[in-house]
């Protein structure tokens, strides 16, 4: 019992805190952010030997232990993330419209911030580094909810947060950092009038917990099932380096490959396609017609026939399906039967069938010649991300500044009255 009342005065904290961001100006809110990112990099030592007490725990076969680990250039490259989110524009303030009604009442439509901003997540001691930057440009306070396999990392990190924002003059509870055992999660989904949204980020069981027994609104983060379709007129040689890249680059991560779908036209292909992968090791799962061509054309041993359980999976691993298709319409149904919402990727020359799969595949990023590794806020250009959407409401896609404001109205009038 003890321990939710103290669970409950650190979520109280945080929204007593949150006020507080109004009150500084843009250039003062980016300086602290670049302060805090430059102490990150001031602190590598700390926070890569707390990360080793995490990796010490982890079997380093688990597909998370790449997404948990830390080094000196993963360390700069989030104080980066954090310095370009600083660089961007205040997304709350910002008028979205405004228009005058026939008894000369204005009527703005402004951007605001949400006030408390709550983040479940698993073994990525990084999101809690992008969580608090783009939580704190945006002018909320962040309740962070981490997994138990990143706690040591993700302890320190906020440590180092917190020194600079109490350096600042800034209450501390504006990034709160809540016990990493389940009682937590609980007290936050029953946060009601206190935390104002919650962002589930990890796997689907996380998502589905959380979106399931939350009295707080949630606004869905969604597992990548992601799919590359290669089309009659893909071009080989940009298959081969795209299925490569959205495969292997970082396979824990959720814009990885799981399924790669090639038209029966292009069969002879196949090998070709898949050559590189044999030599990262990745094991295929492939239908009978797809492993006509690969037997003896790919390393028997990370050959597998394809089962219904492989299509629609998730793998986090240095594995993936292949599924043969006669047809565009019969790729479109695969993914719309499979897919996760997230990101598909057709390979093609033929502009009317790139057309095509991007108006009717249903997903928050669609490509044509693309990796899907590309699903991410800073290779949108939004600093960072607190999440891939995969929902329709509010937010879609890499959930960056704007997607953490919420609006209001502001109504402005001469001693306007209402008919009856």
């Amino acid at each position: 019992m003890k321990k939710i009342m103290d669970i409950k005065m650190m979520i109280a904290g945080a929204v007593a805190a949150s006020g507080s961001l109004l009150q500084l100006s843009d250039e003062r809110n980016a300086a602290i952010l670049r302060k805090v990112a430059q102490s990150l990099v001031e602190n590598e030592e700390s926070i890569l030997a707390a990360n080793r007490k995490d990796l010490e725990r982890m079997d380093v076969s688990n597909p998370d232990y790449d997404r948990l680990r830390l080094d000196s250039g993963r360390l700069r490259g989030i104080a980066a993330d954090m310095e370009a989110v600083s660089r961007l524009p205040l997304p709350w303030g910002k008028v979205l419209s405004e228009t005058t009604r026939p008894n000369g009442m204005v009527i703005r439509k402004v951007a605001v911030p949400f006030g408390v901003i709550g983040v479940i997540y698993e073994a990525r001691p990084n999101v809690t580094a992008d969580v608090f930057s783009l939580c704190f440009r945006s002018g909320s306070a962040c309740v962070l909810k981490g997994g138990h396999d990143a706690d040591f990392s993700s302890r320190a990190i906020v440590e180092v947060v917190r020194r600079v924002l109490a350096a600042e003059g800034l209450p501390e509870g504006l990034c709160t950092l809540l016990p990493a055992e389940r009682e937590s999660t609980a007290v936050m989904l029953d946060a009601v009038g206190e935390i104002d949204v919650i962002i589930p980020r990890g796997g689907r069981g996380l998502i589905d917990y959380v979106r399931d027994n939350s009295r707080v609104p949630v606004i869905e983060t969604g597992a990548g099932v992601c799919h590359t379709y290669v089309d009659t007129g893909a071009d080989v040689e940009k298959s081969r380096e795209v299925v490569l890249n959205a495969k292997t680059r970082r396979v824990s991560v959720c814009n990885a490959l799981d399924c790669l779908i090639i038209h029966r036209d292009r069969l002879a292909d196949l090998p070709e396609i898949c050559h590189p992968l044999a030599d990262k090791g990745v094991r295929i799962y492939a239908d009978a017609d797809a492993m006509e061509h690969l037997a003896g054309n790919y390393p028997q041993e990370l050959l597998a026939e394809a089962e219904e359980e492989h299509y629609g999976k998730e793998f986090r691993d240095y594995a993936m399906a292949v599924k043969t298709v006669d047809t565009l319409d019969e790729a479109l149904k695969h993914i719309a039967a499979h897919g996760s919402h997230h990101s598909e990727c057709i390979m093609t020359e033929d502009t009317a069938a790139a057309a095509r799969f991007q108006r009717d595949v249903d997903a928050s990023c669609v490509y044509v010649n693309v990796s899907t590794a590309f699903t991410d806020g800073a290779q949108f250009g939004f600093g960072a991300e607190v999440g891939i959407s995969t929902q329709k409401l509010h937010a879609r896609g890499p959930m960056g500044l704007p997607e953490l404001t919420t609006y209001k109205y502001l109504i402005t009038g001469n001693g306007q009255t209402r008919n009856p």
